[in-house]
C-alpha cells in the first residue's frame, strides 16, 4: 500500500510539473511577437522582367467560404481541430501503434495548425531541428490566433494539386468562388492536400474519386452530412473547368514547381515568417516559355508520347524556359528534372572532345565496318550502327558525329579507355552514377534532362561550368534582400577544343557529309537562319536532341513514360520542336558565332577522309585543328596522325 502511495504521489507530482511546463510554454508562446498570417500568398513568383506569374491569391473570409468546404476538411484532415491546442495527441499514439505493428508508416497525425506551421515555415525537410520549429510555430500559432483565424489561414495557403488557397483552387477547378461549391465539389477540393500530385480531379480523376468517398465518409462519421448526402454528392457529374486567367500556360506550373524546389534547398532566414510572404524574382523568359509550349502543341502529335524540354542561358546557368510534361494538368510529374532516361549518341561529344584532350585531331580516321570487340575474359561487344549502315572504310571524327557513328564512337572509348569518359562527364556536371563499360560511348546509361544541358553548357559557353537555377533573388514584403544567387562559374574545359568541338557538331547538318550515309539533321540544314551546335541520340525507347550558341541551349527528350518502343518517326518530331524553339527565341535577336582562338588554325580536307583538300576534292571542308597538329600535303597516312601530347591553350 505504502509503495502504491508513493506511486501516486510521484505521478501527481510529475503531472503538476508536466502540466505548469505545458501553460508556461503557451504563456511564453503568447507574449512573443506575434507571427504575421494575414498574408494571401506564402510567395509571390516573378519572372526576368518582374512581372508577377504566379498571380496573387485572393483571400476570403472563413464565413464566405462554403460550410461544406470547412466541414469536409476539418472532418478528414482533423476532426478534433476545435478540442485541442495545436496536437491531437490520442491520434499521435494511435498512429504511431499502428505505424509500429505494421512496421510502416501508415497513419499520420498532423494537425490542421501544424500543417499550417510547415506551410509558413516553407521546408519539408525531415530533420529533427526543422520539426522542432514546427511544434514551436504551431504552438505560436494557437496561443496567438482563434481557430477560426487559423482555419481561414490554412484553407487560403494550402496546396490543392499546384494551385494555393481555396478561393484560387475553387475558380481553378471549378470556375466559381469557393462560397459557391457545392457537397460534391467541396468534398473533391478538401481530398486534394493530402496529395497534391496525385488527388488533383483533373491530373488524376480516378485516385480523386477515390479520395473523395474517404472525405464524405468521414463527414458521415463527424455526422456533418448523412448516407444519402454522401450517395448523391460522390454519383454527381463533376464539370471541372482546369483554367486560371493568368496562368494559362499548361506548362508553367512545371516551372513553378522547380522553383519551389529549389527553394526548399535554400538555408533562408526564419525572419521571413513575420514579413507577410515572399517575394521570389525567378529566371523565367515568359516569351521563351510560350514558345516552348506553342512547339509542343505544333510538333509533338503522338498519342501519349511525353516530352521534357530545358531552356538555359549557358553563360550564368539560368534557366530561362522548362517543360516537364505536354500538360500540367494531365500529369505533375517533372519529366524535366527527375526523370532518368537512357541518353543515346547525345553523350557521344563529350567522348569526343575527351579525345581531343588526348590527342585526336578532327580528321583522326578509324575504319566504319561492322565490329565484335573481344575481351579478355572471352566475352564479346558487337554494337552496330543505325540501320547497320556501313562506310567499310576509314573515316574522320567529325563524319563520325554527323552521322553518329556508333563503331567509331566505341573504338574511340576503348582506345581511351572506359573510366576516361566516366571522368569526363562528371567534370561536366552530369552527377549519376555511371559505369565504366563499353557501351556507355552510346549512352546506355540513364541521367537527367537537366544533368545533360548543364553538361552542354559547358560546350556553350566554350569551357565554362555554371550551376542550374531558377531563382535570382528573394525578398520578403519589405524589400529586404534574403537571399540573392551568386554566380558559381569554373571553367573545366579548354576554350580552343570547345570551339573545335562546337564547330565539329555543325556537321550534323552540313552538306558536304553526304555519302555512305546522310548526316542526322540534314533536314534541318535549309530552315536554319543562325549557326548552331546540335546532336541527337536515339534508344530503343528514346529520342533526345540537344542544341545551342553562345546565346541559348534547348534540350528535348521525348519518349514514353512506360518505357514501350518508340517509334523513330517520334525523333523527327523532337527535331523540328527544337528548330522551332531556337529559331523563334532568336527572332530579331542580335547574335554571333564563336571567335577563332589564336591558337586554332582552319585547313580545307576532304570531310570523309581527312586529307588536306585539293582541285579534285568535291566537298572541301574546314576543319579545325591546335597549331602544329593540322594535316599538311606531306602527310601521306593520315589515319595515323594521333598526336600522343595533350593540348593546352
Amino acid at each position: 500500500m505504502k509503495r502504491l502511495r508513493k506511486i501516486l504521489k510521484i505521478s501527481t507530482i510529475l503531472l503538476i510539473i508536466f502540466t505548469l511546463i505545458y501553460l508556461g510554454i503557451y504563456t511564453i508562446a503568447g507574449f512573443t511577437e506575434k507571427l504575421n498570417i494575414s498574408s494571401p500568398n506564402g510567395y509571390y513568383l516573378y519572372d526576368s522582367k518582374n512581372n508577377i506569374i504566379n498571380g496573387a491569391n485572393e483571400w476570403i473570409e472563413l464565413d464566405d467560404i462554403s460550410d461544406y468546404l470547412i466541414d469536409a476538411t476539418i472532418s478528414i484532415e482533423d476532426k478534433n481541430f476545435y478540442r485541442h491546442q495545436g496536437f491531437d495527441y490520442p491520434r499521435i499514439v494511435k498512429s504511431l501503434y499502428v505505424n509500429m505493428v505494421n512496421k510502416k508508416t501508415l497513419q499520420g497525425a498532423s494537425t490542421i495548425t501544424q500543417q499550417y506551421a510547415r506551410n509558413l515555415f516553407l521546408n519539408f525537410d525531415k530533420t529533427l531541428d526543422r520539426k522542432l520549429k514546427e511544434a514551436w510555430l504551431t504552438i505560436r500559432l494557437e496561443s496567438q490566433y482563434s481557430k477560426k483565424e487559423i482555419l481561414e489561414g490554412y484553407l487560403n495557403t494550402i496546396n490543392y494539386g499546384g494551385i494555393y488557397g481555396i478561393e484560387n483552387a475553387s475558380n481553378y477547378y471549378f470556375n466559381k468562388s469557393s462560397s459557391d461549391l457545392t457537397l460534391a465539389e467541396a468534398s473533391i477540393l478538401a481530398g486534394i492536400p493530402k496529395s497534391p500530385s496525385n488527388y488533383s480531379p483533373i491530373s488524376n480523376y480516378d485516385k480523386a474519386k477515390e479520395r473523395q468517398y474517404l472525405v464524405l465518409k468521414a463527414m458521415v462519421n463527424n455526422k456533418k452530412i448523412t448516407q444519402d448526402q454522401m450517395d448523391k454528392a460522390y454519383s454527381e457529374e463533376l464539370k471541372l473547368y482546369g483554367y486560371l486567367e493568368n496562368n494559362n500556360l499548361k506548362t508553367l506550373r512545371y516551372f513553378q514547381d522547380s522553383v519551389m524546389d529549389e527553394l526548399d534547398t535554400l538555408d533562408l532566414p526564419s525572419s521571413f515568417l513575420q514579413t507577410g510572404g515572399l517575394k521570389i524574382y525567378t529566371t523565367l523568359d515568359m516569351d521563351a516559355q510560350t514558345i516552348l509550349e506553342n512547339s509542343i502543341n505544333d510538333h509533338v502529335t503522338t498519342e501519349d508520347m511525353q516530352i521534357a524540354s530545358i531552356a538555359m542561358n549557358p553563360n550564368n546557368g539560368e534557366i530561362i524556359a522548362l517543360a516537364g510534361g505536354k500538360n500540367y494538368n494531365i500529369s505533375q510529374y517533372n519529366r524535366a528534372l527527375y526523370a532518368k532516361r537512357q541518353v543515346g549518341s547525345t553523350l557521344k561529344p563529350f567522348l569526343y572532345y575527351v579525345a581531343l584532350e588526348n590527342g585526336f585531331t578532327e580528321s583522326t580516321t578509324f575504319t566504319s565496318e561492322e565490329t565484335t570487340f573481344v575481351f579478355s575474359n572471352n566475352q564479346t561487344y558487337s554494337p552496330s550502327n543505325y540501320n547497320n549502315t556501313y562506310g567499310n572504310k576509314n573515316i574522320t571524327m567529325a563524319a563520325a558525329i554527323s552521322y553518329s557513328e556508333n563503331i567509331y564512337a566505341v573504338k574511340t572509348h576503348l582506345f581511351l579507355g572506359e573510366d576516361t569518359l566516366v571522368e569526363m562527364l562528371k567534370r561536366v556536371g552530369i552527377t549519376s552514377k555511371l559505369e565504366a563499360i563499353p557501351s556507355l560511348a552510346l549512352g546506355s546509361e540513364e541521367i537527367t534532362l537537366i544533368d545533360m544541358v548543364s553538361a552542354y553548357s559547358t560546350l556553350a559557353s566554350s569551357g565554362y561550368k555554371t550551376k542550374p537555377h531558377f531563382i535570382k533573388k528573394i525578398e520578403d514584403s519589405n524589400g529586404n534582400i534574403l537571399y540573392e544567387y551568386k554566380e558559381e562559374k569554373e571553367q573545366v574545359l579548354n576554350s580552343s577544343l570547345t570551339y573545335i568541338m562546337n564547330e565539329i557538331l555543325t556537321s550534323t547538318y552540313n552538306y558536304n557529309f553526304i555519302d555512305y550515309n546522310y548526316p542526322t539533321c540534314y533536314d534541318l540544314a535549309g530552315k536554319l537562319t543562325n549557326k548552331y551546335s546540335i546532336k541527337t541520340g536515339t534508344t530503343d525507347t528514346d529520342h533526345l536532341v540537344f542544341g545551342y550558341n553562345k546565346d541559348i541551349v534547348v534540350g528535348i527528350w521525348g519518349g514514353f513514360d512506360d518505357n514501350r518502343k518508340s517509334d523513330a518517326s517520334n525523333g523527327k518530331q523532337l527535331k523540328d520542336m527544337w528548330l522551332d524553339v531556337v529559331e523563334n527565341y532568336m527572332k530579331d535577336k542580335e547574335t554571333s558565332w564563336y571567335d577563332i582562338p589564336s591558337n586554332v588554325v582552319g585547313v580545307l580536307v576532304d570531310p570523309i577522309s581527312g586529307k588536306v583538300a585539293d582541285t579534285n576534292t568535291k566537298n572541301a571542308t574546314v576543319f579545325y585543328y591546335i597549331k602544329g597538329t593540322e594535316p599538311t600535303y606531306k602527310d601521306e597516312n593520315l589515319e595515323n596522325l594521333i598526336p600522343t601530347i595533350k593540348t593546352e591553350n
